[in-house]
């Protein structure tokens, strides 16, 4: 495992590190606690050393997992989990001080963890990035020992530079793929100017970059696959990066045919994103023990030559930017 600075927190965290969303709810399966213990375990044997949660992820079970896994290892394994999704109706009014500070309260319950080590805004809604008693909640939470860190989850590069504003944020959660290019132009280099560590989420774009979803596949309707496709339950770019499948299917077909016949598109989908050095760590999720150990091969395939980073940028303004790249 290689591992790579998260900017000002100064932590040296795994390149390749573990999202736990997959694990349970909102992907077509119920959350099995064997299951967890046996995918959490397995990426930590195999050097993984940064995990994120979130509370909403199956009411806290996820959180309860990771913080039973990281309580049964003897080095030092950095959590983060994000707060503020259980807010209904997700509106910028029912972000106040008091209700985030519970969801912090009850994150430490969950985890059974003295300190949080990362918490992060759970992709609130655009307005709450300009509210400086927000911030300020964060500020006072870190001073009383409850968290060492504080970063947000965004969905458009324009909350990540709002946000980016507060010297309490550490860390930026994004979504960055093949199929979203859209922040590696002024969002990476503002980022690294000001030392802010880069969390790479839905890397595989819902899956749609193994290359095994096709026109056939069918989706089980508790899974955000079947339910989101148009942001019914939350904003639709979660979900197979906002890209319509009449859009991705030809673009995938075209990236199987110019990246390296060796390895599969997924492992190579992770290895793009980390050729780009402002990022701090991928954060892939898994549903199987295997896909744990594929997601970390991905860190050992040799680097993708000049070309190919053109091939695949042409791809996506072939197919993908004129749909994707104006909405995030």
């Amino acid at each position: 495992m290689n591992y790579r600075r998260l900017g000002k927190t100064a932590w040296e965290i795994s390149e390749i590190s573990l999202g736990t969303w997959q694990v349970g709810g909102g992907w077509g399966q119920a959350f099995d606690p064997k299951r967890a213990e046996e995918i959490l375990h397995t990426a930590f044997d195999q050097g993984v050393n940064f995990v994120d949660t979130a509370d909403v992820y199956d009411d806290g079970l996820s959180e309860a997992a990771v913080g039973k896994a990281v309580r049964e290892r003897s080095e030092k394994i950095y959590v983060a989990t994000k707060c503020g999704r259980r807010i209904q109706p997700h509106t910028n009014e029912g972000y106040t001080v008091g209700r985030l500070r519970r969801f912090v309260e009850d994150s430490l319950k969950n985890t059974g963890l003295d300190r949080l080590d990362l918490i992060q805004l759970h992709c609130p809604p655009t307005p709450v990035y300009q509210r400086d008693e927000i911030f300020g909640l964060f500020e006072d939470l870190k001073k009383e020992g409850k968290i060492a860190e504080m970063g947000v989850s965004v969905e458009k590069v324009d909350e990540a530079l709002t946000a980016m504003n507060y010297d309490i944020v550490s860390t930026v959660q994004i979504i960055f793929n093949m199929f979203r290019l859209k922040p590696a132009e002024l969002f990476f280099k503002e980022a690294m100017d000001k030392n802010i560590g880069i969390i790479v989420r839905v890397p595989l774009a819902s899956g749609l970059l193994t290359g095994k979803i096709t026109p056939d596949t069918t989706f089980s309707k508790d899974d955000h696959r079947y339910f989101n496709r148009e942001g019914k339950a939350f904003d639709k770019g979660e979900t197979f990066s906002g890209v319509p499948l009449e859009k991705a299917f030809p673009a995938v077909e075209e990236l199987k045919g110019i990246l390296a016949k060796d390895y599969d598109l997924a492992a190579q989908a992770i290895r793009w994103i980390l050729m780009f050095n402002e990022v701090s760590t991928v954060i892939p999720g898994a549903s199987k023990v295997e896909q744990v150990s594929k997601n970390i091969l991905a860190a050992q395939l040799p680097p993708l030559s000049p070309m190919l980073m053109e091939e695949v940028t042409r791809v996506y303004e072939k197919y993908i930017k004129e749909e994707i790249h104006h909405q995030w």
